[in-house]
């Protein structure tokens, strides 16, 4: 009886899921409907247009076939910008090039059709100059420069090539130019840095070298991110007599002579007032004992020493730590920040001496901070410096200071500063307050990382962003001192990767220039490696 009833309910089942999947059937309609009628556009992007460069403002053609018969629809832009439709025929378009047009690819939207055209060059006040001999460039990021008296320049980073110098013996994290950007072979490096070079500084008869590595040329090792070099590039080292036991021989071992660093990353160094002030993040000072016994009194003992200091610190010449500064009467250090810190060191003028600090911190030295603050010369907090404000609400990425203008351009995640909207970017004058006269605009598609104000007043940005003030700018631009996009040096077309220094400068030549650095892959469409140098005529 139980089989009998199973295999009917069983039945019923089958039945049902066979009249409902015909149900199902009959209702589906037909995977792949017929496509949607061809357009009988024609047009192939390696033409070039007649003519295929030009100022904004000039008059240009492109072949493109069956065009006419959509010519209430049809959307015309150079590289983002809608352009004026001057002739349309069957065969061609004659078209305006727009103002705040920018070099790159020509696109044809049709309702939600787009096709691709040729490249037009749109010539400006920027472009990249040729005169500037680095040749592919490098291979990982370039973070700073030492410009020496003779002319020449030295690049720090993370590169192990230089304009494919390096390919058979790498150049690894330094290299010294001539003035055009040409290789100076005679800069003998050995194997170089073993991690990246963030910094570099000039004192006295050496170069100090900071970053993330623990070894340079032949010293593998005993390096906590600091060291010094000879002008010839080589590390500056001495014989030290280890600690053996008795019947043991007492060979020279060479250590380097510069005997104090860092247990964390450091950012910049600087000099200040003869002495080497270390930023980053970083919670200990290291030093290294060579030539007493440890307790086991183990042969080559090096012990370790470390002082605890968080992120600002001052070293004497000899690598010792300078305890006069950002350390209290009690022997403790400062506190520091409760969050990542990056810093800006004045050099010159009413200013010279402080540090600004900026970072993902709300807290410096135990006092709330609003993600940048300011320091005096002897290290502690500086209270003129915006004065009774709150600061930005988000992390601070970017921080540049023009001691020509006396500004202060900032770029962040944050959206107030001070209780002001500042949408990513902002001006702030000498005291921290907010430069009223400077209003960015709308960012699209991404955020700026880097800006700074040059001397004439004109501001460089760099981001990914695609868009501003809805007109379309490619993560690259110029900007008016009020925060306006400027109309003769946005030319440029796309640029790719991020910038972290631009130095003012001048070409061969002697034309306005700016020196670029940072980790990039493009620039005015062009293919560039991390370093490049940009005319601005006018």
């Amino acid at each position: 009886m139980y089989n009998t009833i199973w295999k009917y309910t069983a039945l019923l089942f089958f039945i049902a899921l066979f009249l409902g999947c015909n149900k199902n059937n009959r209702m589906f309609s037909a995977p792949y409907e017929e496509g949607l009628p061809p357009l009988g556009i024609e047009i192939n992007p390696t033409d070039k247009m007649q003519p295929e460069s030009g100022k904004t403002g000039v008059e240009t053609i492109m072949r493109i076939k069956g065009l006419d018969k959509y010519k209430d629809k049809a959307i015309i832009r150079f590289n983002g910008e809608k352009a004026q439709v001057v002739e349309l025929t069957a065969d061609y378009v004659k078209l305006k090039v727009p103002p705040f047009a920018s070099t790159g690819v020509l696109s044809v939207a049709i309702d939600d059709i787009v096709f691709f055209g040729p490249q037009f060059t749109v010539l400006g006040n920027v472009s990249i100059d040729q005169t500037f001999q680095v040749g592919v460039g490098t291979n990982n990021t370039v973070s700073d420069v030492l410009f020496l008296e003779d002319g020449k320049m030295i690049f720090t980073g993370s590169f192990t090539n230089y304009n494919n110098k390096g390919s058979i013996r790498p150049i690894n994290r330094l290299v010294r130019t001539f003035a055009d950007g040409t290789y100076d072979a005679s800069f003998r490096i050995g194997t170089g840095a073993n991690n990246s070079l963030n910094s570099i500084l000039k004192l006295g008869n050496y170069y100090f070298l900071a970053g993330s590595f623990s070894g340079y040329g032949q010293r593998n090792s005993d390096i906590s991110n600091l060291t010094r070099i000879y002008t010839t590039g080589a590390i500056d080292t001495m014989g030290i007599k280890p600690f053996r036991r008795p019947g043991q021989s007492d060979t020279l071992k060479y250590y380097p002579t510069f005997n104090g660093g860092f247990d964390g990353n450091i950012g910049n160094i600087y000099e200040s007032e003869g002495k080497i002030l270390a930023t980053g993040n970083f919670r200990y000072y290291i030093h290294r004992t060579y030539d007493k016994p440890n307790r086991l009194e183990t042969r080559d003992t090096i012990i370790l020493d470390s002082t605890e200091i968080r992120h600002v610190a001052r070293l004497n010449l000899d690598g010792s730590l300078d305890k006069s500064f950002r350390f209290g009467a009690d022997g403790k250090a400062m506190a520091g920040g409760n969050g990542a810190v990056a810093t800006v060191y004045h050099t010159s003028g009413a200013l010279k001496g402080k540090i600004v600090v900026y970072g993902s911190f709300n807290r410096f030295d135990g006092q709330p901070k609003g993600y940048i603050t300011r320091l005096n010369a002897d290290g502690t907090l500086d209270d003129t410096f915006n004065p009774g404000g709150v600061g930005a609400d988000y992390n601070v990425s970017s921080v540049t200071y023009n001691s020509v203008t006396d500004k202060y351009m900032i770029v962040g995640d944050f959206s107030k500063y001070n209780g002001v909207s500042a949408i990513k970017v902002i001006m702030l004058n000498a005291n921290g307050t907010v430069d009223q006269s400077f209003q960015a605009k709308t960012f699209e598609g991404g955020s700026p990382f880097y800006a700074m104000q040059l001397n004439g007043g004109l501001i460089v940005v760099s981001g990914d962003f695609s868009r501003y003030s809805n007109i379309a700018r490619n993560g690259f631009m110029i900007l008016n001192p009020n925060g306006e996009l400027n109309g003769d040096y946005n030319t440029s077309g796309y640029f790719s990767g991020y910038i972290n220094k631009v130095v003012e400068t001048k070409t061969e030549d002697g034309k306005r220039a700016l020196l670029l650095m940072g980790f990039f892959n493009r620039f005015n469409n062009e293919e560039v490696h991390n370093l490049i140098r940009i005319k601005l005529e006018q």
